[in-house]
């Protein structure tokens, strides 16, 4: 019987020898890949942390002591860990566990995460509330990424926490990447930390000595630990930067190694105050496909568990992505005007941006995880008359909001706005639905904001955009899915649309379809097959939220009594709302009806199952305007 087979809790794995753990290790690394190959997820991640895993939840008394995985996408082997190996199988499926931790899911997870940089300020809430209540005795630890440390609410957290005297650990998982490389001079500082010869000598000699192996007084101990720190700052060329914030710094250590990390913790468990134990992974470790092609095992799909060769899927006649629209969109842009840049924080490739890249490095600008920046660099970009593409996933822009308001809107400034992964985006979650663009960017005065029904007109509204933008015109939002388009031929010669005019696709009688974005093509689908039960509703592409096309609306109402929106937001804020504010303003008397992403957080799975549930599959349309029709 395997060591994975017999632990059903943390308490289970707390019951094994030491000498034993690196075969558990071995186990659960294996399950991983067999499981993910066959039902995908994010691979490279959480192979990288396994034996750190295993040693977190050896030393520490989880869940008593508060354990939060930043991002979370690591998380798998403590969700096998921790009562969930036999329905891992349903990691990410519909009706299944969730890819990230979820309070709801299980008491282990502490706090529920998904997107980045979250977790020191968590934990630090977390230790407040114990010191307050005079828990001194619990441990709270927050395992952040060597990317993710770089956001800024990561060093707002690590400021406050060094002026409050808690009991708390920050574990440094440094695997040099996010997605795609890491960036920036935090990335460069951990290098070189993790590449100091006479730093990593020193520190196998006198830190592993001093701070773990000693058992005389406090005093000695702490006499040691102020030698080590300084020591660290002079073998580093100037002072550590985790030191100066206030944390005790110690590493960099093998986070591969399950008993030294065991060792090290219960060494970290002991001594109270703010700790940073800085730990060296590989993504993708055990894997050897996965440790050479990191970024593209990040989340790879199926995959052959013995070989690690990804299963690729036949895609032959298949139109494109539209993340790749845009990238080849913006390279062809680009190519014309030396002024035009392209901006994403940590998502190059996730966005398709590394087209550009790869013919222009020097204009476009990786910003690592730091959405709020993102936005504010892209307005001082155009302040100088630079033409910014900034693309942000339409759950990462909520991060942003302010600056979208602040630094652009309030200025007026011609950033564009890409949103990408708008709408439902299904195996992620509910952290990563793209559901609320539409409300919190239509509340915002001086936006136009935009959704293409298809790849000719993704790439019309990146060349309007750009062409209200050259002219110094409002900022520009345009929002599209994941996933593939409906065209195959997709390479259109693009061309300027009228700012805020929707079009008529479909002459009908009695009931007025509105769709905004891509749900319009299912719109047209379900319109096609009920001519044949004698409903012919007529249907308008809106194209544009804001403004919307009033004029064009008001020439309809008197064709169209009954009126039904489309839209892959949320029902509160969006199309829906905007058209009935319309109606409300005018005086209009037209029936109403709406589709759109229901007053609720939709959980993860396969896009065909979450479309029927929130009925924007073709049946469910169908459906709908039958009964509008009764």
């Amino acid at each position: 019987m395997r060591y994975l087979d017999t632990i059903k809790t943390p308490e289970d794995l707390r019951k094994l020898p030491l000498d034993k753990l690196p075969q558990l290790c071995d186990e659960l690394r294996q399950f991983i890949i067999e499981q993910t190959a066959k039902h995908p997820g994010h691979l490279g991640s959480s192979l990288g942390v396994v034996e750190l895993t295993v040693a977190l939840h050896y030393v520490f008394n989880t869940p008593d002591d508060r354990l939060v995985w930043d991002v979370g996408h690591q998380a798998y082997a403590h969700k096998i860990l921790t009562g969930r190996k036999d329905e891992f199988a349903t990691n990410r499926c519909y009706g299944g566990i969730s890819g990230f931790p979820r309070r709801e899911e299980s008491e282990y997870d502490a706090f529920g995460t998904g997107h980045s940089s979250t977790s020191i300020s968590a934990v630090l809430g977390m230790a407040m509330a114990a010191k307050m209540e005079g828990n001194d005795k619990r441990n709270h630890i927050a395992v952040i990424g060597d990317g993710a440390i770089g956001g800024g609410m990561a060093f707002e957290a690590m400021n406050q926490a060094s002026y409050r005297d808690v009991n708390m650990l920050l574990i440094l998982n440094d695997n040099k990447i996010s997605i795609d490389q890491s960036t920036g001079a935090m990335s460069k500082y951990l290098l070189s930390i993790t590449t100091s010869p006479a730093y990593n000598r020193f520190k196998n000699r006198m830190w592993n000595l001093f701070t773990f192996k000693t058992n005389k007084s406090n005093k000695i101990t702490n006499f040691f630990s102020k030698l080590g720190n300084g020591m660290k700052g002079y073998l580093l060329g100037g002072s550590n930067l985790f030191q100066g914030l206030g944390y005790r710094y110690f590493g960099p250590a093998d986070g591969h190694d399950v008993i030294s990390l065991v060792k090290t913790l219960r060494g970290l468990k002991k001594l109270p105050g703010l700790k940073l134990f800085h730990v060296l992974t590989v993504k993708g470790k055990g894997l050897e496909m996965a440790e050479q092609h990191q970024t593209a095992y990040h989340a790879p799909g199926k995959f052959n568990p013995d070989t690690g060769q990804i299963i690729q899927p036949d895609t032959e006649g298949m139109p494109p992505k539209y993340q790749d629209v845009f990238g080849h969109t913006i390279l062809e842009i680009a190519r014309e005007d030396e002024k035009v840049v392209g901006i994403t924080p940590a998502m190059a490739t996730g966005c398709s941006l590394t087209i550009m890249d790869e013919v222009f490095p020097e204009r476009v600008f990786d910003v690592g995880i730091a959405e709020q920046h993102a936005v504010t660099f892209a307005a001082g970009l155009a302040a100088e008359g630079y033409i910014p593409f900034c693309n942000i996933y339409s759950s990462f822009l909520q991060r942003g909001y302010d600056q979208v308001i602040h630094d652009v809107a309030l200025q007026k400034l011609p950033v564009i706005f890409c949103i990408d992964r708008a709408g439902l985006v299904g195996e992620d979650g509910a952290t990563h639905q793209g559901a609320y663009d539409l409300a919190f960017l239509r509340a915002v005065p001086n936006l136009i904001i935009a959704s293409p029904l298809n790849e000719h007109e993704l790439r019309n509204m990146m060349m309007t955009a750009y062409h209200n933008a050259q002219q110094g015109g409002l900022p520009f939002v345009v929002r599209y899915p994941r996933g593939r388009g409906v065209l195959v031929d997709w390479r259109n010669e693009p061309q300027d649309l009228p700012i805020g005019k929707g079009r008529v696709l479909r002459e009908g009688e009695r009931v007025l379809v509105l769709s905004l974005g891509p749900l319009g093509n299912n719109v047209a689908k379900a319109l096609d097959s009920l001519q044949a039960e004698n409903i012919r509703p007529g249907h308008v592409d809106v194209r544009f939220l804001k403004p919307l096309d009033e004029e064009l609306l008001r020439s309809l109402a008197a064709q169209y009594p009954v009126w039904l929106t489309v839209e892959d937001g949320t029902e509160k804020g969006g199309l829906f709302s905007a058209v009935a504010e319309f109606l409300e303003d005018n005086g209009l008397q037209n029936q109403l009806h709406h589709i759109a992403i229901p007053d609720r957080f939709i959980a993860q799975g396969d896009i065909p199952n979450i479309y029927r549930e929130v009925g924007f599959d073709v049946e469910s349309v169908m459906g709908k305007i039958r009964g509008i029709y009764d």
